[in-house]
């Protein structure tokens, strides 16, 4: 659910990408000017896809590729 709300939320608006689905990751190809805003978004999105009486927190990171952003 999280993803097709984020897919939605950047697919027309912004020059990022979601690109790949790891498990419980997922990967975005992401412009610098964007970052923050894409971050905002991704984060906000996959906190709230479900209520759940237990908080949901969202662990963010950032490289030149996936090994990097870990």
């Amino acid at each position: 659910l999280a993803m097709v709300n984020i897919f939605a939320k950047i697919h027309h608006r912004y020059r990022s990408k979601m690109v790949l689905q790891v498990h419980d990751e997922l990967v975005f190809d992401v412009y610098k000017q964007e970052k923050d805003e894409i971050e905002r978004i991704v984060r906000s999105e996959m906190e709230q896809a479900l209520p759940l009486k237990v908080p949901l927190t969202v662990e963010i990171g950032t490289g030149g590729n996936w090994l990097e952003a870990h």
